[in-house]
C-alpha cells in the first residue's frame, strides 16, 4: 500500500506535516505488515509514478479534489505532526476518513 504525506522538509526526523498547498516535499512510502518501508521524498506528488492508495493531510479543510478524482483515499491526521506519529496513528486506526 503506497501512502503519501505533504511535509515542510525532506529530513524525515525533523519534517512536519504541511498543508497540501504549502508542502515543499512529499513523502511516499509503503506500509507492509505494519511497518513503513521504502521512504522516498519528492518535490511534488505529481512526480510519483507508482499508484498511490492513500494521501494523509493535515486537516479536513485541505483541497483534496485532485486526489479524489484519481480515487486516492484521503485520511486526516488531526493531531499528529511528525512521520513516526502519523505512522503509529495509521497503524492504530486513529486517522480520520475525509468524507466530502
Amino acid at each position: 500500500m503506497k501512502i503519501i504525506i505533504p511535509f515542510d522538509s525532506d529530513d524525515l526526523e525533523e519534517a512536519k506535516i504541511a498543508s497540501v498547498a504549502d508542502a515543499s516535499h512529499w513523502l511516499c512510502f509503503e506500509m507492509n505488515e505494519g511497518k513503513a518501508q521504502n521512504e522516498t521524498f519528492y518535490n511534488s506528488w505529481e512526480e510519483i509514478e507508482d499508484f498511490i492508495d492513500i494521501v494523509i493531510v493535515k486537516d479536513q479543510s485541505e483541497y483534496v479534489w485532485p486526489f479524489m478524482e484519481k480515487n486516492i483515499a484521503v485520511l486526516v491526521a488531526p493531531m499528529q505532526r511528525y512521520f513516526e506519529d502519523i505512522v503509529e496513528a495509521y497503524i492504530f486506526k486513529e486517522l480520520y476518513d475525509l468524507n466530502i
